[in-house]
């Protein structure tokens, strides 16, 4: 017979577009409101990538990732997604921008081998994980680098979000490592 054994946890994180600076603070606060602490924040960037949000957030787009202290199951990343879908809704009322949509929120997770996003939008290479949300491959980490797929976003291929992205894995298995210690302790 099979062993079927529970997923490790993974580390949550959540990248930001937002319209201006005010907008990405306010973004970050939920975040953490509603998630828990953050371990790391990224450098605020830049998205220069594509003119698709620009109906949405208008001309000057900032990027930011967040990510969270406390690390969760897998297999909460629909409800997750679901619930930051609620907080853009929330914060596009508060912030009162003349923007539909000041803010977009897409949490994904960390494993050590992989980055994972969410989306509401199912494409070929998506994969459906329950409450009407899809799970993306994303970039996968192999002998110490990340790398791309052919369908990854551009902004995802870029040295500086690795950078941040790798600094997050080293907690994450710093993390996983202490919850095995502490295992084999017990």
């Amino acid at each position: 017979m099979w062993e079927i054994h529970e997923p490790q946890p993974v580390k949550l994180i959540v990248a930001i577009l937002a319209a201006n600076e005010r907008c990405l603070q306010a973004a970050r606060d939920s975040i953490i409101d509603e998630f828990g602490k953050a371990d790391m924040v990224s450098e605020t960037w830049s998205f220069t990538q594509t003119q698709y949000y620009k109906d949405e957030l208008g001309e000057n787009v900032l990027r930011q990732f967040v990510s969270i202290k406390e690390l969760i199951h897998p297999g909460k990343l629909a409800s997750i997604k679901n619930r930051t879908n609620e907080m853009e809704q929330n914060l596009a009322k508060q912030l009162n921008e003349p923007l539909p949509r000041p803010v977009n929120l897409d949490p994904g997770f960390i494993e050590p081998s992989k980055l994972v996003l969410a989306s509401t939008k199912n494409f070929s290479h998506r994969i459906f994980i329950g409450e009407r949300i899809y799970a993306e491959l994303t970039l996968n980490f192999c002998r110490g680098t990340w790398k791309g797929f052919e369908y990854t976003f551009p902004d995802y291929k870029q040295d500086r979000y690795h950078a941040f992205l790798s600094d997050i894995r080293e907690i994450l298995v710093d993390q996983l490592r202490q919850l095995r210690k502490e295992k084999i302790e017990q």
